[in-house]
């Protein structure tokens, strides 16, 4: 337990001890119901211990769908000054730039209803899913390789999708410094036949109703209005990111060991930016970055061919444009004001979302005099949200938001004890169509196992992160 004191409307802050190696405060946002839950694991020990990096500025953030993950808090932000900083993989995780996109249509539930179980059905055939999930498109090793440095608009040049798309993309669908030449042959050969595909655990793709419009200023900028159709996917860098991660551990492991680094957890592993161990990890993870964002492009362009094939209508006469794509686990270079002074930084977000302000050049020109839309998930079967980056962003959190609900339960307890019947019964209350692989999903992802969306979400708006845009609801629901 940890003396935790209030700071502001939803904050609360762990004081910097320097007794205990800690170089800054954590901060959490939380309302009551966020802090009785996140103190149940080592979420904050974890944010604790990540304070204790070098070079690490402002506060160790926890946003409220925080949880314990490896090393680093899922949940956490921390940015390092770029002249003498660090790069951690733990502090961004095994699934490299796992994100969110939320592609709009111009129709109605009333529209959709009458054909959903076809609409399903195209989508699970389309969209692969599962453990291990392969789609074989003819890719080769020369366009793995594009994809590793151009991302996105490689793909959209190889069919799949539209010009606009890049421009409603973060980074626009591709991160400058990749260099595939530092990603090993097991992460290419784990990712040549999985570009296009869902994956597993909380992956997934929803079509869902916009329940709610809480701004309509917002709302109407982001071309969002009541009971409109959208769809939502989640999913990320698959085996390629994933295996980029164990690779820079294993290299991480032996530059502290040479160095003579002493960690208060192995896990935060870290190598100085200026250092070749930190360069190759680089460019193996931006690789890996550009690798997440094309894989959402291509699964996008099926979702629109899904959409075709059942209502027999062009995807651009459905109104079928990207509202946005934004990653989850990433570290970049970015310029923030710390004590009055604009640095650049190397911001780490690791289950945490970019909510950049109004005014920011990184926000599309189309969204830049309202701030970047920030899309968050819920658990299955339950709310997701739209939110709008605001000011106070910028000189509280780096310019973050959270990314989901978050976990309560562990994928193991979960399966234990949440019935797979009871998350199906509640479902089809819901009357929202399922699509799943693997029936232990059901349980593992069942909204009992994760927080209360609305809380987090709550939490956000009460601390004046973001702004509430808009509440979806799913209609339907395809898992690994």
């Amino acid at each position: 337990m940890y003396d935790l004191k209030r700071v502001g409307d939803a904050v609360y802050e762990i004081e910097k001890d320097e007794k205990l190696g800690m170089n800054v405060p954590v901060r959490l946002y939380a309302n009551k119901y966020i802090l009785e839950h996140i103190q149940r694991d080592r979420t904050l020990m974890q944010a604790v211990n990540a304070s204790m990096l070098p070079s690490i500025v402002g506060s160790m953030l926890v946003m409220p769908d925080g949880h314990e993950g490896y090393g680093f808090p899922v949940g956490g932000v921390a940015a390092f000054d770029a002249d003498n900083g660090i790069v951690s993989p733990g502090a961004i995780g095994f699934d490299i730039n796992c994100g969110v996109r939320l592609v709009k249509t111009n129709m109605e539930e009333k529209d959709i209803r009458p054909k959903l179980n076809r609409l399903m059905d195209s989508l699970f055939k389309n969209v692969p899913s599962g453990v291990g999930s392969k789609i074989n498109l003819g890719f080769t090793e020369e366009d793995l390789e594009r994809v590793a440095t151009e991302g996105a608009e490689y793909i959209i040049g190889k069919g799949y999708g539209w010009k606009d798309d890049t421009d409603r993309t973060e980074e626009n669908g591709h991160i400058a410094g990749a260099n595939p030449d530092k990603v090993s042959k097991t992460a290419k050969s784990r990712g040549r036949q999985q570009l296009g595909t869902l994956g597993a655990g909380n992956h997934f793709l929803e079509v869902q109703r916009v329940e709610r419009i809480f701004d309509e200023r917002l709302a109407n900028a982001y071309g969002l209005k009541e009971n409109q159709v959208v769809v939502m996917l989640h999913s990320g860098s698959r085996g390629y990111g994933h295996q980029v991660c164990s690779d820079y551990l294993d290299t991480l492991a032996t530059y502290q060991s040479k160095n003579g680094i002493k960690l208060p957890d192995p896990e935060l592993a870290y190598a100085y930016l200026d250092s070749k161990e930190a360069q190759d990890y680089l460019g193996a993870m931006r690789s890996a970055v550009n690798f997440a964002f094309a894989n959402r492009q291509i699964m996008m362009s099926s979702i629109r061919k899904s959409f075709e094939e059942v209502f027999a209508k062009s995807a651009d006469s459905m109104g079928m444009e990207l509202l946005y794509d934004v990653a989850h686990n990433i570290a970049k270079l970015e310029e923030h004001s710390v004590g009055g002074k604009k640095k650049v930084l190397m911001v780490h977000r690791k289950g945490a979302t970019r909510a950049f302000a109004p005014g920011r050049h990184e926000v599309p020109k189309v969204y830049r005099a309202y701030g970047q839309p920030v899309i968050i998930p819920g658990s299955m079967g339950t709310a997701s949200y739209i939110l709008a980056g605001r000011e106070e962003a910028m000189t509280e959190t780096f310019g973050s938001s959270c990314h989901g609900s978050g976990r309560l339960m562990s994928r193991h307890q979960a399966i234990r004890d949440i019935p797979m019947s009871q998350t199906l019964g509640e479902l089809e209350r819901k009357h929202i169509e399922v699509r799943v692989r693997s029936k232990k999903l059901i349980s593992e992802e069942a909204m009992e196992a994760y927080k209360n969306v609305d809380d987090v979400v709550a939490t956000i708006s009460e601390a004046k992160i973001s702004n509430i845009v808009a509440r979806l609801v799913p209609i339907g629901v395809a898992k690994g």
